[in-house]
């Protein structure tokens, strides 16, 4: 057992099992959306009804339902990233594996949509208003090599928020057993604290991504 075993999704068994965490989340909606409405209930719906009118506002689109893809990617992000703030749970998002391939269609499907059906509005994207005409190639350089790279950056920011308070809470809770007592208190009132932080982190890096997922989204439009 080293400090990275919990972030190998082989350590049991020699087998990828813990990927199935991400099933979990099918355990929470069926009393959320299929049973007697709740407080959850009403509580989940307003924050879907908030991202909704947000998003639409954002991609600037007519299309109705254009918002479902990128709620549905806020949510299964969000309950990942939870569930790993849970025991003996495997942090799916932690994973370029999972980030990359949430992250990468998305990118892709934009970019196929936009240089189909908008070509002369992504060409004119490459080159910013006012840029003099001597910058221009560089410019277009930078943008191009700047587009290609945002699927990368997406996966890696939110793999590398969600790997790093777990990895320093696992250090602070390594070093508990050698402690006294009342450092001891010290250190469990820390690690409340990044327990609270790491839950603020879980929340705020699936609306970083979802709310990102949906400004690419509209350059292409």
């Amino acid at each position: 057992m080293n400090l990275f075993s919990s972030f190998d999704p082989t350590t049991n068994l020699s087998l990828s099992l813990n990927w199935l965490s991400a099933m979990l989340i099918l355990i929470f909606i069926p009393p959320m959306y299929w049973l007697i409405p709740s407080r959850l209930n009403m509580l989940w719906i307003i924050i879907i009804m908030t991202l909704h009118k947000e998003f639409k506002i954002l991609l600037n689109s007519s299309l109705k339902g254009s918002t479902l893809i990128l709620i549905s990617l806020f949510s299964f992000i969000l309950f990942n990233n939870f569930l790993g703030l849970f025991p003996y749970i495997f942090t799916g998002t932690s994973h370029m594996v999972m980030t990359l391939a949430l992250a990468f269609p998305l990118w892709l499907s934009f970019m196929i949509y936009g240089w189909t059906n908008n070509t002369t509005h992504m060409l004119a994207h490459l080159v910013p208003q006012g840029t003099p005409g001597v910058l221009m190639p560089f410019m277009v350089c930078i943008e191009t090599i700047s587009n290609i790279i945002r699927p990368g950056t997406l996966a890696i920011r939110l793999s590398a928020n969600m790997i790093a308070g777990h990895l320093l809470m696992t250090l602070l809770g390594n070093t508990g057993p050698s402690m006294t007592l009342w450092i001891l208190n010290i250190l469990l009132f820390i690690q409340i604290l990044l327990l609270i932080l790491e839950t603020a982190v879980a929340i705020i890096q699936s609306y970083v991504f979802a709310v990102l997922s949906t400004l690419y989204s509209s350059e292409v439009v």
